[in-house]
């Protein structure tokens, strides 16, 4: 059968419900954070009209494991943190609603394509709005994108930084040699770029491509593949790198402060995405930082759906974990960490929770101006979970021990301290108590 042209739809997908997010009194921090291709912490310096942050988003093959979910709470913790600031925040998340993984899922469940992103993206929506990660502004398909993004690949071609293969399948080829810069983002070495490139979705090994790391822009249409209409392209449909440069210039400007997900992306994602948008603009760098959460690992390995050994965030819902108990264990360990899910950081996440809920739920408790002081200092240098979770624990354990309690208003303690912290621990790090 042919493969049949699309035409792409501009309807916009649907986000999900916001979380309310309680005001804090005094004033926020400005938020400094780890910047890949600096490898140091650096604050960020939003300009006037604020902060602007492109997180990558799914490939909808599959649903919401904890990988997914350990980076979007490392960028809701940011998204948090600047409004605490009172700095506004242009938040953009794509989906990668087509795509090489997707369409070879369908074909193996049998199951159409479209039907299969579709489900699979409104289980995402409803594991976000469980962990009480605030959506971003724009949430933005790759398919809605199409014609946008073959303008830019056009672009591309006519600014020579392009160029069609010549074996007749209309692809078309980004050419690294345009981007001088490029390799900045990973610092990474060419033989760590070809391994990692063959790895991660590249075809470094592919005839008649300039360079081997040259990424493909746009694939022309294939027998029994869907295609759009591509203009001076011709049919076909995008690449992945392509897509999310030329949702964030489109949705946030030429530059932005944060290019965010997990550090799979790092090369060869966001390395190909920014040199595509610096040769489209003239601008660099096309992120002031590159952001990276760490792995989530299953038994020893990296979790990953080639392996087969995700752990789901609907599968741990339906078997009774709190999602807010959930949120906690992701957060135990530092966001750049690369770690493990296991059965007990479970139970100390479900424990944690347990303890806070008591010592919030009391008629008075210690001072808490300073554990909201702390929150945001810690918080603030490069999103320390770990060092923001022992400040609460410890504020709880005072509250259930009676320590620190006779410092309040009255030998009662202060009576507004356990509304506080019940405020600052769900604006700040998205746990509801």
């Amino acid at each position: 059968m042919a493969a049949g042209l699309i035409l792409a739809t501009l309807v916009g997908m649907e986000t999900w419900m916001a979380p309310r997010v309680p005001t804090l009194p005094g004033a926020g921090r400005p938020l400094a954070i780890y910047d890949s291709a600096r490898r140091s912490v650096q604050p960020v310096r939003p300009g006037p009209a604020g902060a602007t942050m492109y997180v990558c988003g799914i490939t909808p093959y599959d649903a919401t494991h904890l990988g997914h979910a350990a980076t979007m709470i490392t960028f809701d913790l940011a998204v948090r943190m600047w409004r605490d600031a009172g700095v506004a925040v242009s938040y953009v998340q794509n989906v990668t609603d087509i795509d090489d993984p997707l369409l070879e899922r369908a074909v193996r469940d049998g199951e159409d394509w479209i039907v299969l992103g579709m489900r699979e993206t409104a289980l995402f929506r409803e594991d976000m709005e469980a962990l009480r990660i605030v959506p971003p502004q724009a949430y933005v398909g790759a398919v809605e994108s199409i014609p946008l993004i073959a303008a830019r690949v056009a672009a591309l071609l006519s600014d020579g930084a392009a160029y069609r293969m010549a074996d007749g399948t209309g692809d078309v080829y980004f050419d690294v040699a345009a981007a001088p810069r490029f390799g900045y983002v990973s610092g990474l070495a060419g033989a760590e770029m070809l391994a990692l490139s063959a790895e991660r979705g590249g075809d470094p090994q592919r005839p008649g491509k300039r360079d081997p790391l040259d990424p493909l822009l746009w694939r022309g249409a294939r027998e029994g593949e869907p295609a759009w209409e591509g203009g001076p392209l011709g049919p076909g449909r995008p690449g992945w790198h392509i897509e999310c440069a030329t949702i964030a210039l489109d949705r946030l400007g030429e530059t932005i402060d944060i290019q965010g997900g997990g550090n799979d992306l790092l090369f060869p994602h966001h390395e190909c995405s920014a040199a595509h948008a610096e040769r489209l603009t003239g601008l660099a760098p096309f992120a002031s930082h590159y952001v990276h959460a760490g792995m989530i690992g299953l038994a020893g390995e990296k979790m990953s759906k080639s392996k087969g050994n995700l752990a789901f965030v609907s599968r741990l819902r339906a078997d009774g974990l709190d999602p807010m108990a959930l949120r906690l264990a992701l957060m135990a360990e530092h966001y750049r960490a690369d770690r493990e899910w296991t059965d007990e950081l479970r139970k100390q996440g479900e424990q944690r929770l347990a303890r806070w809920r008591a010592a919030v739920a009391a008629p008075a408790g210690p001072p808490a101006a300073d554990l909201l002081a702390g929150l945001r200092d810690r918080l603030a240098d490069d999103l320390d979970t770990p060092g923001a979770l022992a400040l609460v624990d410890g504020w709880a354990e005072a509250a259930l021990t009676g320590a620190g309690v006779g410092s309040g208003s009255g030998s009662g303690g202060d009576p507004a301290a356990p509304g506080l912290v019940r405020s600052a621990v769900d604006a700040l790090l998205g746990v509801r108590l």
